[in-house]
């Protein structure tokens, strides 16, 4: 075992929620929680048309809350720098979402979903620009825990179910769908911080890597339980993506040699569960159908017909199939984006998944930002999986549709700054000589990089890590 989990040479600094920066934790799961955790379930037809409830007011008031937060923290100011391509991309898919409300045949519920896309993205925004890789793992190990938890309420107090999920693992009022992403990012989540963690050792912040491993099969067994294909494929293809990105050459080798092994050992001693698992008890017409949603798709595809250039509106697909089919929304991501945003809105979704994709497979190329890229590599491939037959990915308000975001404010902050190794850190001075700027270096935000650029020796210092001993070598200048 040692050779698989080495012990780290030093104690491994623990993941700590630090008082200035809580709120690049608190703030996205709280959004999460409140879009998708219930304790009560309505109808489709209610959610579309129905008044609101107390549940929903409290949703409504979370993600108030949080935009107070932000205004009063943060303020409202334009960016101090130029945006990026990512960043611009991102904002111009959620400003015509939430645009296209207006002319929604259900313009309450798009008003609403509109304007928690533009809370989530003004979140994203202050992530994108202030957060730091700490943060985000941070992030990560609090969306674990919260999975976690979930699943004991789940095991512990099995909550009423419908008969169509009858025998298909949830917590709460939460659907297996729904359950099922937030699995398949948990997994992938620890998967990528069990990989980090190896390469890393003692410098990685996080759990000891036994840790990460027991949570990974409590995850995956949770995964399959939920009875979810889509979630269970989309968790495949990005454990696929990411051990052929977060390791390098290496992690190709690995992939093919282990994954070949254990796929063929797979499928030979679990063939007849694997089969059962996907055939779920449905008929052979069930099946064909995908449990009716190519039926629901040759509806969708005539409504996209009726307003093919800007769509129905935000929110449109939760009722236009009702009467029809009785199913509520697009059931795939880029049907829903069809209906509900046009050609206009989809050509902008697309344009957002592209320009992510190819940022994130340029910073794989970096060797220091190799292992959380390949993380965030496999999140994506997950959701374009998933996608295929739920539509939570082009959707406001939900665990996919806020993941995606927080995905591009993962991808900025890497491209801000990669990994400071823990340790001490000397200064080199060296008279007459000017600094090379470390904000490439520094995982810091731009505040404290603007509080520490102050006049003296301070800015002819030059700091390396690990530097050897010299004559001139002198304790690092204090940063506030």
């Amino acid at each position: 075992m040692p050779s698989l989990f080495p012990r780290p040479a030093v104690r491994r600094p623990a993941v700590v929620l630090e008082p200035g920066h809580r709120w690049a934790v608190l703030l996205p799961m709280a959004l999460m929680l409140a879009s998708d955790y219930k304790l009560r379930s309505r109808p489709v037809d209610e959610t579309v048309g129905g008044s609101p409830d107390l549940t929903v007011f409290l949703e409504i008031a979370v993600y108030g809350l949080a935009a107070l937060y932000l205004y009063f923290r943060f303020g409202m100011r334009p960016p101090a720098r130029r945006t990026t391509g990512l960043l611009f991309a991102t904002w111009a898919f959620a400003g015509y979402v939430a645009m296209s409300a207006l002319w929604s045949p259900f313009m309450s519920l798009g008003v609403v979903r509109g304007v928690q896309l533009l809370i989530t993205m003004a979140l994203v925004q202050v992530l994108a620009t202030r957060a730091t890789l700490a943060d985000l793992h941070r992030l990560a190990h609090a969306f674990v825990v919260v999975v976690l938890v979930s699943v004991a309420i789940g095991v512990a107090h099995p909550f009423p179910r419908t008969p169509q999920t009858r025998t298909r693992f949830n917590w709460l009022y939460v659907h297996p769908v729904i359950a099922g992403v937030y699995l398949g990012v948990a997994v992938l989540l620890v998967f990528g911080l069990l990989v980090r963690s190896r390469r890393q050792g003692e410098r990685a912040r996080g759990w000891p890597p036994l840790v990460y491993a027991g949570v990974l099969l409590v995850l995956m067994g949770a995964l399959v339980a939920t009875g979810t294909r889509g979630a269970a494929a989309g968790a495949a293809a990005g454990l696929l993506v990411l051990m052929a990105t977060a390791r390098g050459p290496r992690g190709r080798i690995d992939l093919v040699v282990i994954g070949g092994a254990v796929g063929a050992v797979g499928v030979l001693a679990f063939s007849d569960k694997i089969m059962n698992f996907v055939a779920r008890g449905e008929s052979a017409d069930k099946l064909a159908s995908l449990n009716s949603r190519t039926d629901l798709w040759s509806l969708a595809m005539r409504a996209y017909e009726e307003k093919p250039i800007f769509g129905h509106g935000l929110g449109a697909s939760r009722g236009l199939f009702l009467q029809d089919i009785g199913l509520g929304g697009g059931h795939n991501a880029f049907v829903n984006a069809l209906v509900d945003n046009g050609t206009v809105g989809t050509a902008l979704f697309v344009v957002l998944l592209l320009t992510l994709g190819t940022v994130l497979v340029t910073l794989v190329r970096r060797r220091e930002l190799r292992g959380d890229a390949g993380t965030l590599l496999g999140i994506l491939a997950f959701f374009l999986v998933d996608g295929i037959t739920t539509e939570g990915l082009a959707v406001p308000a939900n665990v996919s549709g806020i993941w995606l975001l927080l995905l591009v404010a993962w991808t900025e902050t890497l491209r801000r700054g990669r990994f400071r190794p823990d340790g001490p850190r000397v200064a080199i001075t060296i008279p007459g000589a000017v600094s090379a700027p470390d904000a490439a270096l520094d995982t810091t935000s731009d505040a404290a990089r603007d509080a520490a650029s102050v006049p003296g020796p301070a800015r002819d210092a030059a700091s390396v890590p690990h530097a050897p001993p010299a004559a001139q070598v002198e304790p690092a200048p204090h940063r506030p």
